[in-house]
């Protein structure tokens, strides 16, 4: 007979192969013919909510991994709630409006000024349509767990409609006005930018230093003294209406080659050495307050420039002379307002000099920099000009530079409800805990937030202007015009009449004709995503405000977390969250932004048609998320070599498990064997610390403990030495059963562990577990930690003894090396002990041979006795021999028995017993 046939090798299906390419596919189409989602909100309906409000991304281009790591990290949330206790919703959604989709079309040869704004907003929504269908699949494919048909949209009606109540709400309030204001403005875009939408890039700038001459030194400066004032934007020289000095900060008067000039004081050294004075010498020292309404003369024009307190000024740089055009800056335009200055603004929207700049009229900015230098250098104002590199705000979009210009725009008023805004931000959880000091500094710091852009593709802002110029916001209007575009969408706006627009019958004191006309700015799209809390919390009956978690990178503290808590406190006087979560930027390998310039780009889709989506999941979960992440061909490497491991510890399990029936095989843990106690002890702590971590959003540590638990608890030791139970002994041997029941209840726990993280492994080993009810495992919840009785004596006991096995494989390791043995089986080994080591040896039950997986074993009291050869170490003085005997053909254990059974020339005592009773209709 072939004694072969006689061993219970494992036997099952699952594929050692993950192929997740191929097979993810056809898992995903099934969660859909099921309709997973539907099936997980039903089972969970009754069940307190906890709900992860999403971030919309951006509806243009295919997802990049930071849209990956974005989402995958949402999925874990989610599918982690919805097991463990709570009713979890996950609705995507997306960002629609704004220049880039405007960008898009126009690249695609779409001319706008060959048709009406509303028809060009129906190619921009027909766009969007088409890339959120386009990014819905890539999110899809990512295993991303939701309500993908019945995703929230900014474009939608039903959003805009509420949108238009958030403004109504904050214009009834008082927060909503319109001002000249200088904004950030993108020439390249021609419309104005929010906080949110500048970078910053290295740019190289004209460095000048200018003489102001006094016309009128109030008794205070001669005439013949010179002001200096520095810039690096020699364009706003034609804007200069004043200077602004520090009221505390001491100025100086010095004289250098028949000159007079006026410095602060603490900056004379850098000035002396920027502009090349040889030794300049102080004639007059005068505190900044004595300055005030000094008058000086502009150095192109025959105009005024007014010196005025500002507590702005600072010596960081420059001259402590500010040079101040209340068009051009925000300082400049608050310290101007005080003195009664007017707001001179000469450059258009597309970034030209105007009339205003006289001499100037028609050059765009940054080419005026040249001429006006020239200029000031012909008149001889030009003290100094040098070039620097230095940090500048960039439009976000167009990557070019931006300037600060004074436009009418409308503002929301930060300053009226700052107060609460602060408040609520320390009301919210922040993880990290650093986000709440970031957003905390930049409410505390910002200023009004300009809500208006001169673009066609968003929503309008709805006001209408009397014939005498007065806006017109009432509660009437408001409510009529969002209803108008809950019926008919925003499009309306642009497709009707001011008249049109307005409730039947619509009076008002400032249009005694009954004429109006409408505003023609949009919503800034932050204002859009910003009013997410009302349009899509309060409006969806399966979610509510507040929403339990925002979870989006760290560059939302001035996008998204900002802009809803602005319309959130406003509207509610509440943070639309209870909880802020950020991750960190997806980088390359090397720790580079990627760049497709470069060739860096990790893109997500080809990871998923190489590798699998579980893959890129487990990347997500090994990683510090909250921090900057790395991600290459290497690393994904790496990553999928710790999946292999995982997946193979599933099938060892599954293999083993063939003909194990948990309802009448499995033996209660208090009948199991200590070594299988402790197995299950150390299972419950992994559970403990995996539950505790998901509630922590601490995945890496996940990461790490479903690793370790698979490759060191259970491969290195307890499946290793349970082959010699599992294989070799009888099907429902007492010993095989203990060790069976150990293997379903940590296969069953590991499945629902990592079923958040490796969503479809986790379905498919589910497939394939022996005696479950559930379609899937995401009808399940997570498995409980246990009270086990003894848990901490058996923990002490066997780590103990876990230590010594150590030893053992180390002196085995050391002895193959030495070709005294050839595998394990094949030693003997003899342990020379002291009394704590022998109690412990005593105090075990099990075979100790099985646990070592050796074939000779002895034990001698004394470590002191051991010889020479001894592999000395802490617990025990270890000798490795050859084991004395044969082997046996169908065990490999080395014995002098071996051919002691009759029949069975070839088998040990134990093989030829277990093949009598159970295999003799082979013989």
């Amino acid at each position: 007979m072939e004694y072969k046939d006689t061993l219970l090798m494992p036997n099952t299906e699952f594929p050692m192969r993950g192929n997740l390419p191929k097979r993810e596919p056809e898992i995903q189409s099934k969660w859909e013919d099921m309709n997973i989602y539907r099936l997980v909100q039903e089972r969970t309906k009754d069940r307190p909510m906890f709900v992860l409000h999403d971030g919309p991304p951006y509806a243009n281009g295919d997802i990049h991994m930071g849209h990956a790591l974005n989402k995958i990290l949402k999925d874990f949330i989610v599918r982690y709630k919805s097991m463990s206790g709570f009713n979890a919703p996950y609705v995507p959604g997306w960002d629609t409006h704004g220049l880039p989709i405007e960008q898009a079309l126009t690249n695609k040869g779409v001319n706008r000024k060959e048709m009406t704004v509303a028809e060009f907003r129906k190619l921009c929504e027909k766009y969007a349509y088409e890339q959120i269908d386009s990014q819905r699949s890539q999110f899809k494919r990512l295993g991303v767990r939701g309500d993908w048909e019945n995703p929230y949209i900014t474009l939608k009606p039903e959003y805009e409609a509420q949108q238009i109540k958030v403004f109504g709400e904050m214009a009834k309030k008082g927060y909503i006005y319109k001002g000249l204001k200088p904004v950030y403005w993108s020439p390249s875009s021609e419309s104005a930018l929010a906080e949110a939408e500048i970078e910053y890039q290295d740019k190289k700038s004209p460095s000048i230093y200018v003489g102001f001459k006094v016309r009128d030194g109030k008794g205070v400066l001669d005439t013949d003294v010179q002001i200096i004032i520095w810039t690096t934007t020699p364009w706003t020289i034609p804007a200069n209406l004043g200077i602004s000095v520090h009221p505390d900060l001491t100025y100086v008067v010095v004289e250098e080659n028949e000159q007079k000039y006026l410095v602060a004081n603490d900056l004379l050294e850098a000035v002396t050495s920027e502009i090349g004075w040889e030794q300049p010498s102080i004639v007059q020292t005068i505190m900044g307050s004595e300055l005030d309404r000094i008058v000086a003369k502009h150095p192109i024009y025959d105009r005024d420039s007014l010196v005025m307190l500002g507590e702005h000024v600072t010596i960081d740089a420059g001259t402590g002379c500010v040079h101040t055009a209340p068009g051009h800056g925000e300082d400049d335009f608050y310290v101007g307002q005080k003195y009664g200055l007017d707001v001179l603004c000469p450059v258009d929207d597309k970034g030209v000099m105007t009339k205003e700049a006289e001499g100037f009229a028609g050059l765009f900015y940054d080419k005026a920099n040249k001429a006006i230098t020239e200029k000031l250098e012909e008149v001889g104002a030009l003290l100094k000009l040098s070039f620097i590199t230095h940090s500048y705000p960039h439009d976000w979009r167009t990557k070019k530079p931006v300037i600060y210009r004074a436009t009418a725009q409308w503002f929301a008023s930060i300053k009226d409800f700052r107060d609460d805004l602060l408040e609520a931000v320390k009301e919210t959880k922040w993880v990290p805990a650093w986000g709440e000091t970031r957003l905390f500094n930049m409410v505390r710091d910002r200023g009004d937030w300009c809500i208006s852009r001169q673009r066609a593709w968003g929503v309008p802002i709805p006001v209408f202007y009397a014939e005498n110029g007065e806006p017109v916001i009432t509660d009437e209007t408001i409510e009529h015009v969002s209803n108008l575009f809950r019926e008919h969408g925003s499009n309306v706006w642009f497709e009707r009449e001011a008249k049109d627009l307005l409730p039947e019958g619509f009076t008002h004191p400032g249009s005694p004709n009954g004429s109006f006309t409408k505003e023609t700015d949009i919503m800034d799209v932050w204002f859009d995503s910003g009013s997410s809390h009302q349009a899509v919390l309060l409006e969806r009956d399966d979610l509510q405000r507040p929403a339990d978690l925002y979870l989006e990178g760290s560059d939302q503290y001035r996008g998204w977390f900002n802009s809803s808590l602005s319309t959130g406190v406003a509207v509610t006087g509440k943070a639309p969250y209870k909880g802020v979560l950020s991750h960190g930027f997806a980088l390359d390998g090397e720790g580079r932004k990627m760049s497709k310039s470069v060739g860096n780009v990790v893109v997500p889709a080809k990871v998923m048609n190489q590798l699998g989506a579980d893959i890129l999941r487990l990347w997500v979960a090994s990683v510090d998320y909250q921090a900057d992440v790395r991600v290459s061909d290497a690393i994904l490497k790496q990553v999928a070599e710790v999946y292999r491991k995982i997946r193979n510890t599933f099938r060892f399990l599954l293999g083993n498990l063939a003909d194990f029936d948990p309802a009448k095989d499995a033996i209660s843990y208090e009948n199991l064997r200590e070594v299988d106690q402790f197995m299950l002890v150390k299972l419950n702590d992994l559970i403990k610390q995996v539950r505790n971590n998901y509630e922590n959003y601490e995945y890496a540590s996940i990461y790490h403990a479903v690793n370790n638990f698979c490759t060191l608890d259970l491969s290195s030791f307890y499946l290793d030495f349970a082959k010699d139970v599992l294989y070799i002994e009888a099907s429902d041997q007492y010993d095989r059963r203990a060790i069976q029941t150990v293997l379903y209840e940590s296969l069953l726990a590991l499945t629902k562990l990592i079923s958040p993280i490796l969503s479809h492994t986790a379905d498919e080993v589910w497939s394939f577990i022996p005696a479950v009810q559930e379609q899937s495992v995401q009808l399940t919840d997570f498995p409980e930690a246990k009270e086990l009785q003894g848990a901490e004596g058996l923990m002490a006991k066997w780590s103990r003894f876990m230590k010594l096995r150590d030893d053992v494989l180390k002196a085995l390791e050391e002895a193959r090396n030495e070709k005294v043995i050839g595998k394990s089986l094949t030693a003997k080994v003899t342990l020379y002990v002291n009394d704590e080591t022998k109690s412990l040896l005593e105090s075990i039950k099990e075979n100790l041979q099985q646990l070592f997986i050796i074939s000779g074993f002895e034990v001698v009291d004394g470590y002191d006795k051991a010889p020479e050869q001894a592999l000395k170490l802490e617990l025990a003085a270890i000798v490795v021999s050859k084991a004395e005997g044969e082997t046996c053909e169908r065990c490999w254990t080395v014995t002098p028995h071996v051919g002691e059974k009759e029949n069975h020339p070839t088998l040990c005592p134990r093989c030829a017993d277990v093949v009598q009773e159970h295999y003799s209709h082979l013989v």
